[in-house]
């Protein structure tokens, strides 16, 4: 009885004190497409990405209403750093949905205009100043928004003096924006500003443990899931090492003690916990460290975590090439190793049986493109006389003109001067599962299919595939050179791909654009395969390696190459086009369908 009654209850405070309208909700998936186009539309930062914030405690007054039911004490705060443009998963402040909608398109229109170094209510004013003088049709939504946005906030009458100076000084600057110089400092934080933009956290260096390698594959219970949808705070620790000097060692066994043998399954620190993703949402802020030892339970997180220090030493041996640093905005050289690998155990094969009738469909469809041999008309030499010419020549002659001439057909065969360079990412992520058939399986169909495809055309071509752990251990995988036919030893070294580590994408792009940089031909064309976006261990992730991919691509495009990317990231979306350009990728929203579209995705690059 007391349960219910105390379910029942703070069901009902919880409703009275909550001040949302989850019926009028409007979620960051709804406008992701939208929010992409428009920040980039307004001027702002290409390479910044558009994801979810995640929920913090803001430390500012609450109703008491609000303080006895324990609700709205953390807000999602739009953010913007150097490398990502965070917006709340959610606005549900308002009960007019066209409301909430409004806020996230202003957010996002404030963001194209907001700049770093000062005092953040100065920033956030000028930012608006300049996104309304530039775009005039956003002020009637801006004055609606500031004037909902003020009814949900606590009036400075009902606040300590401190604190109502500082929400008198915020109020004056939503209505006037520029009016206001400095906020007057109070014991609690302000209430949220919704309209306005939030710095990004402060970057803190991590303390990195050994170059252990990283726990590869799954061992025997062991568990993988996703936590949530939504994202969550973070902050890195080191491993406590469990050793206190004011602690007497104590061995329990050698207590002498008498007990009942009791079956039970006891469960131990090395079982998977199942609700593992269920109890890191209850936590505010997830605390990361590293042990070295192999996790029970494994939870994918999208983790806020600051940015973590890294080494720039030159590396001195195997195949070095340089990396773009697009803080210090400097090309630092010798900073990757890459090896050339060959897939391990592959024996020669034949094309397997599900494979064979569509690569015989596509034999014949590229069979049907291959140029044969066209007579040219009207030239001074060849094998037979041009009928028609001489004709002309005739009655050239007979009207008085003393340079017509009898004319030839000549034959010849045209050939297509094309090479290509297919770049397979192997990373980790292609060991996932797509319908009945992992990732790693699909690429395996689709380089085998285009395989067959090509050699009908007799376009040169060669494939590689590429992971990475680190900067110098970067894998490059020799799957066919261009010098090499395709024959059953190059279908052996297909087969025998297997997912490697991850995705350090700008060193395999350079690699790859210098072998295909040799080939003498009119087209040389470079496709990337991919299933997501540039990462590694280290620091290369987020904008950095966004940044380093695109200034290799930079590089090829400077060596005459033709890149391309096809993916199967649905997110792609949200970084491709400033990678590759607005035409230069495709997004496959199924990925079974990457073996039948690898190959008419090259016909139509190479066409003409």
């Amino acid at each position: 009885m007391e349960e219910w009654v105390g379910g029942l209850w703070h069901r009902f405070v919880t409703r009275a004190a909550r001040r949302d309208f989850p019926d009028a909700a409007v979620r960051l998936e709804q406008m992701e497409r939208l929010a992409g186009v428009l920040f980039r539309a307004l001027g702002g930062d290409p390479g910044l990405r558009v994801a979810a914030a995640a929920d913090e405690t803001h430390g500012a007054r609450r109703r008491w209403l609000a303080r006895l039911a324990h609700v709205d004490d953390t807000v999602a705060l739009a953010r913007r750093d150097a490398e990502t443009l965070r917006l709340p998963p959610e606005i549900a402040c308002f009960s007019v949905p066209a409301l909430n909608r409004d806020l996230y398109l202003w957010l996002i229109a404030q963001a194209a205009e907001m700049t770093n170094g000062g005092e953040w209510i100065v920033l956030c004013q000028l930012a608006t100043a300049r996104t309304l003088a530039r775009y005039p049709g956003f002020r009637p939504r801006y004055e609606r928004l500031v004037a909902a946005t003020l009814a949900l906030r606590i009036a400075p009458e009902k606040l300590p003096a401190d604190e109502a100076a500082a929400e008198a000084a915020i109020r004056i600057a939503l209505a006037q924006p520029g009016a206001v110089s400095a906020l007057p400092a109070a014991r609690r934080p302000p209430q949220p500003v919704l309209l306005w933009l939030y710095p990004g956290p402060a970057a803190i260096p991590a303390t990195r443990p050994t170059d252990t390698p990283e726990p590869h594959g799954d061992s025997g219970a062991a568990e993988r899931g996703d936590a949530s949808a939504r994202r969550h705070q973070a902050r890195r620790e080191d491993m406590a090492d469990g050793r206190n000097p004011l602690i007497l060692p104590f061995r329990a066994e050698s207590l002498l003690s008498f007990a009942e043998y009791v079956k039970v399954n006891r469960g131990l620190d090395e079982d998977p916990d199942p609700d593992a993703g269920r109890l890191a949402d209850d936590l505010d802020e997830l605390a990361i460290a590293r042990d070295g030892k192999r996790a029970a339970s494994k939870v994918r997180f999208d983790l806020d975590l600051p940015s973590a220090a890294q080494d720039d030493l030159p590396l001195r041996e195997g195949i070095l090439l340089p990396e773009w640093d697009w803080k210090k905005q400097v090309l630092l050289k010798d900073q990757c190793r890459l090896t050339e690998f060959d897939p391990r155990d592959a024996q020669p094969c034949a094309l397997p049986a599900r494979l064979a009738a569509p690569a015989r469909r596509l034999r014949r469809q590229f069979e049907a493109i291959v140029p044969g041999r066209r007579w040219l008309k009207n030239q001074p030499q060849g094998s037979e006389l041009d009928v028609d010419a001489c004709v002309r020549a005739a009655a050239d002659r007979r009207a008085g003109s003393r340079h017509a001439e009898p004319a030839y057909l000549s034959c010849e065969r045209q050939e297509r001067d094309m090479a290509c360079l297919l770049l397979a990412d192997l990373s980790l992520s292609t060991d996932a599962w797509v319908g009945a058939a992992r990732v790693i399986d699909v690429i395996r169909d689709s380089l085998m299919l285009f395989s067959e495809a090509l050699a009908a055309t007799g376009d040169r071509f060669a494939l590689y595939g590429f992971s990475s752990r680190r900067r110098d251990h970067i894998r490059f995988s020799r799957i066919k050179a261009f010098g090499e036919a395709y024959a059953d030893p190059v279908r052996g070294r297909i087969a025998a791909l297997k997912p490697g580590y991850y995705t350090r994408m700008g060193a395999a792009v350079r690699h790859a654009s210098a072998i295909l940089a040799e080939e003498r031909t009119a087209v040389r064309v470079l496709l990337i395969l991919s299933d997501g976006k540039p990462n590694d261990l280290d620091h290369y992730e987020g904008r950095y390696g966004i940044e380093d991919t695109r200034a290799s691509l930079g590089d090829a495009r400077r060596r005459g190459l033709k890149p391309f990317c096809l993916t199967i990231d649905k997110a792609g979306a949200g970084y491709l086009p400033h990678l590759f350009g607005v035409d230069g990728y495709t997004v496959v929203r199924r990925p079974e369908d990457l073996p039948s579209r690898l190959p008419e995705l090259y016909s139509r690059l190479t066409a003409g």
